[in-house]
């Protein structure tokens, strides 16, 4: 497990408005900040669908209705890319969560705090134990 002394953190908050794609607006951020070594500080909103792949499963499940934001949390790259978790309640307090999809659509409203450890770099590659693109990490200043 790399360890890597604190450094600077940059902290960016944006507002989503009625309609916006939350995963879209998010790597949007994230391609205008250029963010290397990013990571969700906090999200607070409302959904009124959410797309989600469940753990184990390969196709992704929709929900709507009026969804509360519960918790999002990920890691953010212009190098390999968003890797974002989130969990919502329906109306009756009942909780999903999973993996974010593209559709996961805003409902009022959502607001992001993204931050950045200015000194690291997140990459993506290919582990073969598990089969996907995994997490590497590295100053911002290694080759």
């Amino acid at each position: 497990m790399p360890s890597f002394p604190l450094g600077s953190v940059r902290v960016t908050a944006l507002r989503l408005g009625p309609g916006d794609d939350l995963k879209k607006e998010i790597e949007a951020a994230v391609s205008q900040l250029n963010l290397t070594a990013g990571f969700v500080l906090s999200v607070v909103g409302s959904l009124s669908a959410v797309r989600l792949r469940y753990a184990g499963k390969s196709e992704a499940s929709e929900v709507r209705g009026d969804l509360e934001i519960l918790s999002l949390g990920g890691t953010l790259t212009v190098l390999g890319g968003v890797h974002l978790h989130v969990s919502v309640s329906n109306g009756e307090g009942q909780c999903m969560g999973g993996h974010l999809l593209d559709g996961s659509i805003v409902r009022t409203t959502a607001e992001i705090v993204l931050g950045e450890a200015e000194e690291l770099r997140f990459t993506r590659a290919h582990d073969p134990a598990t089969g996907y693109k995994e997490l590497q990490m590295s100053l911002r200043h290694e080759p």
